[in-house]
Formats: structure tokens, C-alpha cells, sequence
């Protein structure tokens, strides 16, 4: 059986916003403390994430934005753009690498190389928009992984998925009306960004829940909304938005998902994998702040991709 990836870089930790900011450097610690703890590490193929390409970053987002965010990197201290995103010194890299390591893991998925991956990196992407950073974001990860599985490789169907508490309205607003992707979320409502419920596009399946929504819900809207539509779709590869902040323990979200919940809702997307895809997801980190929740439901999503 081909091994699960696993991707990341030391430059995703040296990217750092302050101190008091909840997207921090010791994610990536906890994850991987996590994933040597519980046996999990030695079973993964471990892969140094390469910088993502200028033709990657150009299938989704403006060349005026990415030039401005080049020029933005300050020589010390932070350069805000936005109230809770700024960058420092090593953000422009860092971002680079998060975005390289879903372009790498998607190419070695569809060679065949690795059975599914998962990125361990950060800054995360999901609220990046076409020509805005945005929600702890810069470049917009899955979207530039899922343009490159179409237009690298040839495929013709990508499903992207989003299980953040949050909605990821910069993939949204990067894929929507492109009949090549479907893409199926849900996201406590209303909240942060406060988009997502009204008139999304027709290929956005976006499924709005309450605060204190909780895992049989959520279990059901996998089983009842998101599967038929991904079944119909018939996707060839399956990108995911793996945020983990609707944990109950997570101050960032008021959701109450916990770790069954993430491995459920993985095991379900890899049933979609298998019939359609030949096995291939490629997931994501994006959010998730309370350390020990988010190590623990990144265990166990791991653990279920890698069929341990």
C-alpha cells in the first residue's frame, strides 16, 4: 500500500504575528509532538515542502497583489495588513512553502508516488482572496492546489472541501463559477467572515450551522448534503481545507465537533476518494488555536487518511 505524505517546512514556523496571536508557531510543534506520540510519525513519508512557483500562484491570484505582498516583507517587526494579519521577515516564504507543499503533494499523489497527503503548514489560506490577504491568510493554498490539478495535470473534476469553523470565502471567491471544481463546506453562521449564506455560486455546496452545532449534526449534513453532491460530481482528486476550530475546545469557534467527528469526516471523503478518485486527497491545515484539540483531531485525520 503507497504511504500517506506528509509536508511541511521549517520556515512555516518562523512566520509569527506577535506574541498574543492565536495563529503561532507552536501549532505545528503540537501536531507533530502529537503525531510521534501516538506512533503515527514513523508510518508517514515525510517531505520538506518546495516554494510554489510563480505560474502556481498566478492560476489564483492577480499578478498586482502578489507583487504587492512581495514588497510589503519588512526588514524587521511586522507590516499589518490587515487588524489581526501581518507580516514579518519570513511570512512571504512561509507562505511560499504552505503553498508549495500542496502543489508538491498533489504532483506525488498523481504519480502515483503517495496514497493521500496531509500539509502541515502555515500561514493557512483559506480567506485569501484573488487580490487580498484576509483571516491570518496570504495565498490561498487549496485554490492554488486544485488550479494546479486541473490545469497541470489535466484533470477535468476537483472537489474542494472545508471543514473550518470559519467560511472560506477566498476560495470561494477564487473558484466560484468554475464548473471544474465543486466545493462543499459548512461553517458556524453567523460568524467571521459573515459570507457564505447568501447566494452562493452554483458550485459552492455551503451548508451554514449554528453556534453550539455539534458532531451528529455535522455528521449528517456529510451524509445527507455534501456525499450526493460529491457522488454526483464525480471528482478525480479531492482537496481539503482541513481547519480544526470547531473543536468545543477551540475559544475561536462555538462549535462542538471533536475528534471522531474529524476522523468520520474523513473516512466519509475518502469513500468519495476511492470510488471516483483513485484514493487521491491532498488536505490542508488551516485553522485550529486551542493546541491540544487541534494536535489531537490532526492525529486523528491522519490516522484515518493513512488507514492506521
Amino acid at each position: 500500500m503507497l504511504p500517506t505524505g506528509f509536508f511541511t517546512h521549517r520556515t512555516c514556523a518562523e512566520h509569527e504575528m506577535g506574541s498574543w496571536h492565536p495563529e503561532c508557531p507552536e501549532r505545528l510543534a503540537a501536531i507533530h509532538d502529537h503525531l510521534i506520540a501516538i506512533g503515527i510519525s514513523p508510518h508517514l513519508e515525510h517531505h520538506d515542502a518546495p516554494a510554489a512557483s510563480a505560474d502556481a500562484l498566478a492560476r489564483a491570484h492577480d499578478a498586482v497583489y502578489i507583487e504587492r505582498l512581495k514588497s510589503s516583507v519588512p526588514q524587521q517587526g511586522y507590516f499589518p495588513v490587515d487588524p489581526d494579519t501581518s507580516m514579518n521577515p519570513r511570512t512571504w516564504e512561509a507562505a511560499l512553502r504552505s503553498a508549495g507543499a500542496v502543489v508538491d503533494a498533489t504532483d506525488r499523489v498523481m504519480r502515483k508516488e503517495l496514497a493521500n497527503a496531509f500539509c502541515a503548514v502555515r500561514p493557512p489560506g483559506h480567506h485569501a482572496r484573488k487580490a487580498a490577504a484576509m483571516g491570518f491568510c496570504f495565498l490561498n493554498n487549496v485554490a492554488i492546489g486544485a488550479r494546479h490539478a486541473l490545469e497541470a495535470h489535466g484533470l477535468d473534476r476537483v472537489a474542494v472541501i472545508d471543514f473550518d469553523v470559519h467560511h472560506g470565502n477566498g476560495t470561494e471567491d477564487i473558484l466560484a463559477n468554475d464548473e471544474r471544481v465543486l466545493m462543499v463546506s459548512f461553517f458556524q453562521h453567523p460568524f467571521y467572515p459573515y459570507t457564505g449564506a447568501d447566494n452562493p455560486a452554483k458550485n459552492m455546496v455551503n451548508v451554514p450551522l449554528p453556534a453550539g452545532t455539534r458532531g451528529d449534526v455535522v455528521r449528517q449534513v456529510v451524509d445527507e448534503v455534501w456525499m450526493p453532491r460529491l457522488r454526483e460530481f464525480r471528482p478525480q482528486a479531492l482537496l481539503i481545507s482541513a481547519g480544526f476550530d470547531a473543536h468545543r475546545e477551540d475559544d475561536l469557534g462555538q462549535m462542538g465537533l471533536v475528534e471522531a467527528d474529524y476522523a468520520y469526516i474523513t473516512r466519509r471523503l475518502m469513500d468519495v476518494a476511492d470510488e471516483h478518485a483513485d484514493g487521491r486527497v491532498i488536505s490542508s491545515l488551516e485553522g485550529g488555536y486551542n493546541l491540544s484539540a487541534l494536535a489531537r483531531s490532526v492525529g486523528a485525520h491522519v490516522k484515518a487518511l493513512a488507514q492506521l
